[in-house]
């Protein structure tokens, strides 16, 4: 069954407005054309779109599925547009891209910034998912590019080294930690926390390495940004797990830094790939820029910045 965009439109004013009339105005047709159109569109439907009341109309149960798909239908063509504008603009490919929280939030601004700026005719989807979700879409096909943490061993991707980076713990200047060098995580775990929302990649990660440690986090705030959570840290609301390179790049100090010697904080950042589904040209060039960025630099700052 065909449905012309011109009936649909009109259908949608007229149960916006509750009225025959003024949906035909707003939709530019004569009420009595409008009518028409409506009854044409019940007929071919088999069933009645509108209730008719004298001081207007109300939406049968039937009209309103039709109202819900018939603006999903409009919804869908304007995402149609807006994805069809970048290659109107020039734009010649197209890639999609999943990272993790640390990710995005450290590394990829200046890198993605790089690429674009040397490849004007890509343009890239960036989505955040955590490191999970991202190796079951990599490995199904849904996203050509992901980024992870860790991960290894995993048979159905191939992992590209991407950052080199370290999780570890920041105070404030004046807290009592705050003189020492290194911790093992089990000798903070009674300490209160500021982390990562829930569901986050990290959040999850380091709630079951205290799991692992048979005890729980003392979570005492949750946000949305590693810049947030330096913020909380140096104002005093508790201790926070942080990668190296968050540290460097929050404007908030002081923040006193303490190595984890456990071998699980060496959280190392990989592409992730499907070996059995060929890469697109874009995919390969931005494979290429991001495996040849720079490792971070590894040294403790062991201070306060």
């Amino acid at each position: 069954m065909k449905y012309n965009l011109t009936d649909l439109r009109l259908f949608i004013a007229i149960a916006e407005c509750e009225s025959l009339t003024r949906g035909a105005e707003k939709a530019f047709l004569a009420p009595s054309s409008a009518s028409h159109r409506i009854k044409i569109l019940e007929s071919s439907l088999g069933t009645a779109l509108l209730h008719r009341r004298s001081r207007g109309v109300q939406l049968t149960r039937a009209g309103e599925i039709f109202l819900r798909h018939a603006r999903q239908v409009f919804a869908r063509l304007e995402q149609l547009h807006s994805d069809l504008v970048p290659y109107a603009a020039g734009v010649q490919g197209h890639v999609q891209l999943w990272a993790n929280t640390h990710a995005i939030h450290t590394y990829l601004p200046n890198d993605l910034s790089t690429f674009l700026g040397l490849h004007p005719q890509i343009s890239v989807n960036l989505e955040e998912q955590t490191s999970s979700d991202i190796l079951t879409g990599v490995a199904r096909g849904d996203v050509e590019i992901g980024i992870v943490a860790g991960q290894e061993g995993n048979q159905d991707v191939t992992l590209t080294p991407y950052r080199e980076d370290r999780l570890v713990l920041v105070t404030a200047a004046n807290h009592r930690l705050a003189g020492d060098m290194s911790v093992l995580f089990r000798d903070v775990l009674g300490e209160p926390f500021v982390m990562l929302h829930a569901g986050s990649a990290i959040h999850t990660f380091t709630m079951n390495a205290a799991a692992n440690l048979g005890t729980h986090l003392h979570v005492r705030v949750q946000v949305k940004s590693f810049e947030a959570v330096c913020r909380m840290v140096a104002a005093g609301v508790g201790i926070g797990m942080v990668p190296r390179e968050a540290v460097k790049q929050s404007r908030h100090q002081p923040l006193h830094v303490i190595e984890v010697e456990d071998a699980w904080a060496q959280r190392d950042l990989k592409i992730c790939t499907n070996p059995r589904t060929p890469l697109s040209p874009f995919a390969e060039k931005l494979i290429a820029h991001l495996a040849q960025a720079p490792s971070s630099e590894l040294e403790n700052p062991a201070t306060s910045e």
